[in-house]
């Protein structure tokens, strides 16, 4: 009797295990992320046909208006090849490379600037509660001043040149930048900073290892508004302020259309506008949202 009871008890232990063996494999499958690439139909169907559609809609739309007459001033709106025949005199003229240098150039090393100002000023607003109350609301009303204002100013006290369109850039970026951070700390776990104090990250040593990492998402949300600020900040300051020296950027070849009322030049201003902010969002914004979800566990595929 002795043994078959010892008997069924080690066959109920044996379930039991069994039992719990498949659940944890169930929940290592749920939180294991997907190997390898998607398959390339899979990342065409769902990445690449979707835009693509848009923009032949788009285009088709645009050439119905041309067509059926509905538009037939070209001084209003030129055609899609009208458009193209512009951009690709650019290109042969070998003009289209400068535009596009002269503006993306000044983008990005504006936003690094911002970047390195925004960066320590939103973890001092974060972490100081008297900074917070002087500058927080400052940080808040600069948000939402637009861009443009600050042109006039910038072009009386530094010049044309250079050092005011990366000032204007600053004053519309540095803002979003560091409200974003104020925002992602905000929103860490009080949890976090005692586990993190416990183990002794505190100071320095705890920002770097527990709070910059905690507010991430937040961080990252600031980041790719504190960019959009920056380009339209930087097209605002093209489009105003011009000189020889300044080159021709986007904003200025924008406004070089506009003097001249050739609105296939202007329609070629803006859709290089819009395709470098398109093409930053995808190689540099995109992928760092992503890295963050999938490190968070929020990004299963994909």
């Amino acid at each position: 009797m002795a043994s078959s009871e010892t008997t069924s008890a080690g066959t109920a232990a044996d379930r039991s295990t069994s039992e719990l063996a498949g659940v944890e494999a169930g929940l290592d499958a749920l939180e294991t992320t997907a190997a390898g690439r998607p398959p390339l139909r899979q990342t065409f169907t769902r990445k690449i046909l979707p835009p693509a559609v848009a923009v032949v809609l788009v285009l088709a739309v645009w050439q119905g208006l041309i067509s059926l007459r509905i538009v037939t001033d070209p001084s209003r709106l030129p055609s899609p090849s009208a458009v193209w025949d512009v951009v690709h005199q650019s290109w042969l003229r070998g003009t289209l490379l400068g535009y596009l240098w002269t503006s993306v150039s000044r983008g990005l090393l504006g936003f690094l600037f911002a970047l390195a100002i925004g960066t320590p000023l939103g973890l001092l607003v974060a972490r100081v509660r008297f900074v917070r109350a002087a500058i927080g609301p400052i940080l808040s009303g600069l948000q939402s001043l637009p861009s443009v204002a600050w042109v006039p100013p910038a072009v009386v006290w530094l010049g044309l040149d250079n050092s005011m369109m990366y000032a204007v850039i600053l004053l519309g970026a540095v803002p979003s930048i560091a409200n974003g951070l104020v925002s992602g700390v905000d929103q860490v776990p009080p949890l976090f900073l005692r586990a993190g104090r416990t183990l002794g990250a505190t100071g320095l040593r705890g920002t770097w290892h527990i709070v910059l990492p905690a507010a991430l998402p937040g961080y990252v949300a600031g980041l790719k508004q504190g960019w959009a600020f920056s380009w339209r900040s930087l097209m605002a300051a093209e489009i105003i302020a011009s000189s020889p020296d300044l080159g021709v950027g986007l904003g200025q070849l924008l406004e070089n259309g506009r003097n001249a009322s050739d609105m296939a030049m202007v329609f070629e201003a803006i859709l290089l506008i819009l395709l470098v902010g398109i093409a930053i969002d995808l190689l540099i914004f995109s992928p760092l949202e992503r890295w963050v979800l999938r490190s968070r566990g929020l990004l299963v595929k994909g």
